[in-house]
């Protein structure tokens, strides 16, 4: 099977970019064999992850023995149509991908502390008018007291 190559010289990439893809809006029922022949045309492929949860399903990842040819992918593939889905490919990246795990967890903690301790979304909205209500008579009264005090 012929490949794609990028190789010219001594090109400089940009930072982001990198062996591990990130697919997404893959069609749910796609196979390893039809990743490995879509992705396969571009370079050696060291592994692919598809997602089969709820959570994951229409993901993958994409892991390409040789940066270049991760990126001939990422040029080639975006956009490109698999059972009426197009297709977006995207490098990994481990920042934005923890960042996005951090906040689901913090929400999953709040849900539980109001759960736990039976605090719902109008507690907080009143909860929240009354500490901004506190703030402004505090800050009205500090006013006065500096305009006294000239």
């Amino acid at each position: 099977m012929a490949t794609i190559s990028l190789r010219k010289g001594n090109t400089r990439l940009p930072p982001e970019v990198n062996r591990v893809l990130y697919v997404r809006n893959l069609p749910f029922n796609i196979s390893s064999e039809e990743m490995y022949d879509i992705f396969g045309k571009y370079g050696a492929i060291r592994q692919i992850r598809i997602g089969t949860n709820k959570d994951t399903r229409g993901t993958a990842f994409v892991v390409y023995e040789d940066i270049y040819d991760a990126k001939t992918a990422v040029d080639h593939l975006s956009g490109f149509n698999v059972a009426n889905r197009y297709l977006i490919v995207l490098y990994y990246q481990q920042a934005k991908m923890s960042k996005k795990v951090d906040q689901k967890k913090k929400e999953e903690e709040i849900a539980k502390m109001q759960e736990k301790y039976g605090v719902s979304t109008k507690d907080k909205v009143v909860c929240l008018y009354n500490m901004m209500h506190e703030l402004f008579l505090n800050a009205k009264l500090w006013f006065l007291k500096i305009g006294n005090s000239f």
